[in-house]
């Protein structure tokens, strides 16, 4: 799974297998890329993740990774690790499925993309349009028929002229998905969407 940045540049998006763990480590952080997240949020159920100190869902990632589905994929530039991003079947995210957080549309079953994690020194490159490209392709690997994203919306009149800080595009942008060719389904929010792409 490859697409091009530039003439110097291009990208490569692999599976988070487990022959990949210390690089997939290395781009976390001691920190879990987000206080002791480990990108575990919405894998398990709110009182089971917050039990969990940063060691322990670090370790329920790392166990993840033995699987023969990955977790999620990184991304890399220049054979350096620069990006990740988390997805799996809908149904592999707990916290996902409580209809207070988030409801579903329908029954179709999904893959679902939940969360990005760029590093600072590769960000406004391309790397989560990448890291979408990848997922669909994965998905596709797996016998997924519908992709679905739950990005915010930059363009909803609530953030139109703003700029993101922080993590706050965690989840993903709209405007990123639209050009991987993921349409409007629904909406969490009135700043976040759910959009899906559907494989032929």
């Amino acid at each position: 799974m490859t697409s091009k940045a530039n003439s110097s540049e291009q990208f490569v998006v692999y599976p988070a297998a487990a022959e990949r763990w210390d690089e997939l480590e290395t781009l976390f952080g001691k920190h879990g890329a987000s206080e002791d997240c480990w990108y575990m949020f919405w894998r398990l159920r709110r009182k089971d993740f917050y039990h969990l100190n940063g060691e322990g869902r670090k370790a329920a990632l790392k166990e993840m990774t033995l699987e023969n589905k990955a977790p999620g994929l990184l991304a890399y530039v220049n054979e350096q690790v620069a990006g990740w991003c988390s997805l799996g079947p809908g149904e592999d995210y707990i916290a996902l499925e409580n209809p207070r957080i988030l409801k579903r549309i329908d029954e179709k079953p999904v893959w679902s993309i939940v969360c990005f994690y760029v590093n600072k020194a590769y960000r406004l490159q391309g790397i989560m349009e990448a890291l979408v490209h990848g997922a669909v392709d994965y998905a596709r690997q797996h016998g997924a028929k519908i992709v679905e994203g739950y990005p915010i919306d930059m363009q909803s009149p609530q953030l139109s002229g703003h700029k993101l800080t922080g993590d706050g595009g965690f989840m993903g942008i709209a405007s990123i998905f639209r050009r991987a060719g993921f349409v409007d389904a629904g909406r969490v929010s009135e700043t976040q969407l759910i959009m899906r792409y559907t494989i032929a």
